[in-house]
């Protein structure tokens, strides 16, 4: 009888082991399924949430910019402000030239010339991007802070480069990945495409001309005034002019490297 009882408690103590062991795998597998719901809620968050307030935010935004515009307070006091401008240079002269020969006529005003946006304040919406394209419309602000600026889902203006409709490279930064994304496509834009840039009444149009599908982030020659990669000096412009540079991280989802796209404004 002692034997016969030695080998009942044997037995029971290997199946209390076997469940303890099933228990330690069953908290795991648990805590695996636990841990792995969050971080899929945190990726649902950072890609798809943030990206619809941030667009919904970015585009409320572009609406008050274009409301503000609209008062009679936030019109410029000289009347060809009002008026969109970039008159194209033939057609100037040709209307002063016109003007000049008639005999008897008076001359007539010279046409509006586009002139170059005030320096707007710091990290705050002055303007709004088009690329038609894309379909995008986006506010561009004032600085590249990543919190105040490129999380609300607009495209900064990278402090030191020119304004737009300036001499000069007027640059931009937008995120291509969560956070509205604005620039998520503008691997897809083409020699030709329009980027149209309004700014108080104002509406400067600049040209696709290239494109620099990889560079460094620490590549700084890409948002020069005349711009030109220093790591691939092959891409780029030679001649001081008014161009425009939008800038965004390549790959997708990561921010290893820069995208590049270059215009110029439309005379």
């Amino acid at each position: 009888m002692r034997d016969h009882m030695r080998v009942v408690v044997q037995g029971g103590g290997r199946r209390s082991r076997r469940a303890g062991l099933a228990g330690v795998l069953w908290g795991a597998a648990e805590l695996a399924v636990t841990v792995g719901v969050v971080v899929l809620l945190l990726v649902v968050h950072q890609v798809w949430w943030t990206n619809r307030q941030a667009l919904a935010a970015a585009h409320e935004q572009v609406r008050e910019l274009e409301r503000e515009w609209t008062l009679p307070a936030d019109v410029d006091s000289d009347p060809s402000a009002a008026a969109v401008p970039s008159v194209p240079p033939s057609d100037s002269a040709t209307a002063s030239t016109a003007a000049s020969g008639a005999p008897g006529a008076s001359a007539a005003p010279a046409p509006p010339v586009a002139r170059p946006a005030p320096a707007p304040p710091q990290e705050s919406a002055y303007g709004v991007l088009r690329i038609p394209r894309l379909g995008v419309i986006v506010p561009v602000a004032q600085g590249v802070d990543k919190r105040a600026v490129l999380d609300k889902g607009y495209a900064g203006h990278y402090p030191g480069t020119a304004q737009p409709g300036a001499q000069g490279n007027f640059a931009l930064a937008g995120h291509r990945n969560t956070h509205g994304e604005p620039f998520r496509y503008i691997n897809r834009l083409r020699a030709g495409d329009e980027l149209i840039v309004d700014v108080r009444g104002r509406r400067y149009t600049y040209v696709v001309g290239k494109i620099l599908a990889e560079t460094s982030e620490r590549d700084t020659g890409v948002i020069a005034p005349v711009p030109r990669s220093t790591v691939r000096p092959e891409y780029g412009y030679g001649e001081p002019g008014a161009y425009i540079t939008l800038t965004t991280c390549t790959p997708e989802y990561t921010s290893k490297y820069r995208l590049v796209v270059w215009g110029t404004l439309r005379g």
